[in-house]
């Protein structure tokens, strides 16, 4: 069903179970490649990896050949925010790798992105990586907890600065920059639909939410200050000013009886449950 101004695409009980399956998958791809991230791995070998998982549940891959996109993953590395094209690059003891993941399963797609640190390094940079993980996440859940309760899309980017800006007035909570640039989406029938998803307060009259709306929220953040420039590859997203970034991501309904984190195992319980929400399965 398609509504709206923007022409939302609200999904149907058929295509939600299709959604949780594709989001399944991703959940699984995340699994994998956490457990295989370490120092002297490729990022080639993760992309290797996250095909492997593909081909095992009979999915494929949304962003292999997505407007030319010439790989299954995107691995972006330290200063790196996103688009990081997977390559001959090796891991080293303390790098902040952000991974982001999608399949697709009978025409539905998934799309979920984590970071971590890789073991070892300077204990001060991974304190302070931490932290900035940490933040990432946290804004994350509470973009996903007001999502459960919106009236419109922009509560969501409301959500995500309030909760920084809280943060912020902690001193063991260092200031953070918001990308702007980039934004999470609907997703559904493609990848990226309507809406955009901010991530920061927005004026802007966003549309409204309905039971059947997908998004994909994912959160981007930086050590330093929200600029960002492309490299040469014209994928991947850098910091400006070479600070180191996170981003995380989930794919999350809003259906009739509730909400649904898709790409997570637990449909979202142990991110929500701090906010006092449980999430209703689709299926």
């Amino acid at each position: 069903m398609i509504l709206g101004r923007e022409r939302l695409e609200l999904q149907g009980p058929a295509q939600l179970r299709l959604m949780h399956r594709a989001g399944g998958v991703v959940a699984d791809m995340h699994t994998a490649l956490r457990e295989a991230i370490g120092p002297g791995v490729r990022t080639s070998e993760l992309d290797q990896m996250a095909r492997g998982v593909l081909e095992e549940a009979g999915a494929t891959s949304n962003f292999l050949g997505y407007h030319g996109f010439p790989a299954t993953i995107c691995v972006s590395v330290n200063e790196e925010i996103v688009h990081g094209i997977p390559g001959d690059r090796v891991l080293e003891p303390g790098d902040l790798v952000s991974v982001d993941c999608g399949a697709v399963v009978e025409g539905r797609h998934g799309d979920a992105a984590f970071s971590v640190l890789v073991e070892g390094g300077d204990d001060a940079q991974r304190a302070q990586d931490q932290l900035l993980i940490d933040a990432t996440e946290a804004a994350l859940w509470a973009g996903i907890a007001a999502f459960a309760t919106a009236d419109r899309v922009g509560e969501i980017g409301f959500a995500i600065e309030h909760l920084l800006a809280e943060r912020e007035e902690d001193p063991h909570h260092p200031s953070f920059g918001i990308v702007r640039e980039y934004t999470g989406h609907g997703i559904g029938s493609a990848m990226h639909l309507p809406p955009d998803v901010v991530n920061f307060a927005s004026r802007d009259r966003t549309p409204r939410v309905r039971p059947g709306l997908c998004l994909a929220i994912e959160p981007m953040l930086t050590a330093g200050t929200e600029d960002t420039a492309v490299l040469g590859d014209d994928w991947t997203v850098v910091t400006a000013d070479g600070s180191r970034a996170a981003h995380v991501e989930h794919s999350v309904a809003r259906h009739d009886g509730g909400i649904w984190v898709l790409t997570a195992h637990d449909g979202g319980a142990a991110g929500l449950a701090a906010y006092g929400i449980a999430p209703v399965p689709v299926v």
